[in-house]
């Protein structure tokens, strides 16, 4: 959605200036100023008010007025996109011949930053990077105002000084972030006695450690009701406001942590006396907590997020027992298969709990969120990590009808036949408590004894046995009763002859994810939509995967609102003297479309790829951006060079390069990413960027080539094919998202090629013709 209102600014620039091109470039000096400055304003501006909107996705679909809040949202957001779209556009007019220099120097200083907010993200809060951006933005006004030698140019570099000055100086928290009323932080702070205890931030989001000793935390996710032993003291910890996860007393006293033995989790403790486990995913340490309780004597865990380390190893260690768990635990800061590939340890028990919140998993608000740790190969992997005998326990959040359960339950089948295992059901166990389930699988066949346990487990805790090898109809929907034993029926559904039938006509969408599709939240189904909306006068909204539905709903108004504020007004714009012809003007507009569509087809895809092989995402992303845009620049750059010194159309040359270097990343990357999984971070950087740097040249070409041909044929259409560029980018994020959850990444990829080879027989077929025979008639 970012993406898109950015672009939907660019788009709406080059209508605008479209439209008044000749005023503005008249005064350019002043409109490039004016520009700069409303752009700087804009960043923080657009952000207030946008705060002060009462949105909220969760109303989305019984509210109308939340779909005028959405679009409020939208059109402030794209302000500041507007703003330093109209300063690019007006230089394009303003130094036509420097056309390729220009956009190389735009597309080389995005990339740049792409790495510089990572890293400023390390040392400040995002409120404070925010403004930071608006310095530099009137930073560049200033240096402009002096290139330009304006007669006012001191007063203008005195009054940015001043801007910056008034920025410091404003009273704290004025920028404060506003957190949505419907977050569980701002909910547990309307419990009397919350008090925020502290807030740190960084790249991968704002933790905040909340304690309440009017109302203490007693926080057990999917803990059984016939638990009787209270939880000690507590913190709630929240990333992003999300969670809440618990923080934990530990004094030594391991009877303390009984409570925990009182999840579906525990499980597995109960099947083996594991003497190495594994913790996929720290949070607040309570799954370390677990293992401690049952005694084991090496505990190993990974978490991405360096914070939630930091917070438990240093500033709550004497809380946390810290210095109690560090002689037999130890923390790794890294993503979990990047982790595991580099790390070739066989385990116990691999253990992965609860990794998001129940919350914001039971709305659906994860539908759209790109997770390689539930995978079909993420599975297979951590199936390999473990030692003969071993256990791979995963815990998820239940949901009525069943959709997470049974996904994980057909994942976990899939990876299992993958591995050669020919009956996955002997190797497979689930159960389920109020509102958490528990899936085992062991490398190697349930014995009697471990069913035996399991039964035991179940009763003493009032859990529902799933499946377990052998399991009876009669010993299922026991304590938590459904009308119907529909975990039950889908397990051994999905373990017949039949499983792809009835993953086909199931109600949701539970395929197996995979590394290609990657959606493991998404549950959404078209074909249920009818049938669920006949339903919304008995709650049957709540079973809309409500990130896929709002992606759906910004994709319906980027489309309303680009079509009226970009392409409509292009069909009043007056035509020029010996402007050309209508069908040179539609070639025009077809074309931008094509690679506009194509570009950021192919830029998303990537950023998803080169995720799973650079593991953490927030870097991953930063990387794979830099990538792409510094050597699209200067592929920019070199393009009037590759004009002059290649015969062939330097438009269907770099066009052939991308095709050809798009078909062999699919081929040639997931060999590189499996060979160089355990290499260390930075040699994998180095690759990727390798990896990225000849397909991002050629991609930085056909842009400026194509400016650069219009320009010499009618120069008041370069507006035009910048703002049908950005309507056709602004769409292309939305679609590329949606075709990915549905189609997979490589199939985004063949559809940008296509569009590519498509955009190059327009340009030779229409505007090379139609520049050719306009020539020839002139002579």
């Amino acid at each position: 959605m970012i993406i898109s209102l950015a672009l939907l600014g660019y788009g709406v620039s080059g209508t605008v200036i479209t439209l008044s091109r000749q005023w503005l470039l008249q005064r350019f000096e002043l409109a490039y100023l004016a520009n700069g400055i409303a752009f700087s304003v804009t960043i923080v501006g657009s952000f207030l008010l946008v705060q002060d909107l009462p949105f909220n996705a969760l109303e989305i679909l019984w509210d109308s007025a939340q779909w005028g809040y959405l679009l409020a949202a939208y059109l402030l957001l794209l302000l500041p996109f507007f703003f330093v779209a109209n300063c690019i556009v007006l230089t394009f007019g303003a130094f036509t011949r420097e056309i390729s220099r220009i956009y190389g120097f735009d597309l080389f200083g995005a990339g740049v930053g792409s790495i510089l907010l990572v890293v400023a993200l390390l040392f400040l809060h995002p409120q404070q990077v925010l403004l930071a951006i608006s310095v530099i933005a009137l930073s560049a006004v200033a240096v402009a105002a002096f290139e330009m030698h304006l007669r006012f140019r001191w007063a203008a570099g005195l009054a940015v000084l001043c801007c910056i000055f008034a920025i410091f100086i404003l009273p704290q928290g004025w920028l404060l972030l506003k957190i949505s009323p419907y977050k569980p932080l701002s909910q547990s702070l309307q419990v009397s006695g919350a008090n925020v205890e502290r807030v740190s931030s960084g790249p991968h989001g704002v933790v905040t450690v909340l304690e309440n000793r009017q109302v203490p935390f007693r926080l057990a996710a999917g803990v059984s009701l016939n638990n009787m032993i209270e939880p000690p003291e507590q913190y709630a910890l929240f990333v992003d406001s999300d969670g809440p996860s618990a923080i934990t007393r530990y004094d030594g006293d391991r009877s303390k942590l009984g409570y925990l033995d009182y999840q579906t989790s525990a499980l597995a403790y109960h099947l083996s006396r594991p003497d190495r486990v594994l913790v996929l995913g720290m949070g607040g340490g309570s799954d370390i907590l677990q293992a401690e309780y049952h005694g084991v004597p090496a505990i190993e865990a990974v978490e991405l997020n360096p914070e939630l380390v930091e917070l438990l190893q240093q500033e709550y260690a004497e809380f946390s027992g810290w210095p109690l768990l560090a002689g037999h635990t130890r923390v790794h800061i890294a993503e979990t298969r990047a982790f595991l590939a580099h790390n070739e340890t066989q385990f116990d028990l691999i253990q992965m709990s609860l990794l998001d919140a129940a919350g914001a998993s039971s709305a659906g608000l994860y539908a759209l969120s790109e997770n390689y740790i539930y995978t079909r190969e993420a599975l297979q992997l951590y199936y390999r990590r473990l030692q003969p005998g071993g256990l791979l326990s995963i815990t998820r959040w239940i949901k009525i009808p069943p959709r997470d359960a049974l996904k994980l339950f057909a994942t976990a089948v899939s990876a299992m036949r993958e591995e050669g295992v020919d009956s996955p059901g002997n190797q497979l166990v689930m159960i389920r408590g109020w509102n958490t389930s528990t899936l085992l699988i062991k490398k190697g066949v349930f014995a009697p004894t471990d069913i035996r346990a399991l039964q035991q487990f179940c009763e003493e805790r009032s859990f529902d046995v799933v499946w377990y090898p052998g399991i009876t109809a009669s010993e299922v929907n026991l304590y938590n009763v459904n009308d119907k034993p529909y975990f039950f029926e889908g397990a051994q559904a999905l373990l017949g002859s039949d499983a792809s039938e009835y993953i086909n006509n199931y109600k949701f969408s539970i395929e197996p994810a995979t590394d290609d599709r990657p959606y493991y939240f998404n549950y959404f189904k078209w074909g249920s939509l009818g049938e669920i909306l006949s339903l919304q006068r008995r709650a049957g909204f709540s079973l809309i995967e409500l990130g896929y539905l709002v992606l759906v709903f910004t994709l319906v108004q980027a489309l309303i609102i680009s079509i009226l504020l970009v392409l409509l007004p292009l069909w009043f714009v007056p035509r020029e003297n010996n402007a050309p012809g209508g069908k040179y003007i539609s070639g025009v507009m077809l074309y931008f479309l094509l690679i506009g569509l194509a570009f950021l087809f192919i830029e998303i895809a990537f950023i998803q790829r080169f995720i799973l092989f650079l593991g953490d995402p927030v870097y991953s992303v930063a990387a794979v951006l830099c990538g792409f845009l510094v050597f699209s620049g200067l592929g920019s750059f070199s393009a009037p060079r590759v004009a002059r010194r290649y015969r062939m159309n330097p438009v269907v040359l770099a066009i052939l390069g991308i095709s050809v270097m798009a078909l062999l990343s699919l081929w040639v990357h997931p060999l590189i990413f499996n060979a160089l999984a355990a290499q260390p971070g930075v040699i994998k950087i180095v690759v990727s960027v390798l990896l990225i740097a000849p397909l991002a040249f050629f991609m930085g070409m056909p842009f400026p080539l194509a400016l650069g041909s219009v320009s010499g044929r009618a120069d008041w259409l370069l507006p035009w094919g910048w703002g049908v560029n950005g309507f056709a980018s602004l769409m292309s994020a939305i679609i590329a998202t949606i075709f990915a959850v549905h189609f997979g990444f490589t199939a985004v990829v063949l559809l940008a090629i296509l569009l590519y080879l498509l955009a190059a027989a327009v340009f030779v077929l229409i505007l090379t013709k139609e520049v050719q025979s306009s020539t020839a008639s002139a002579s």
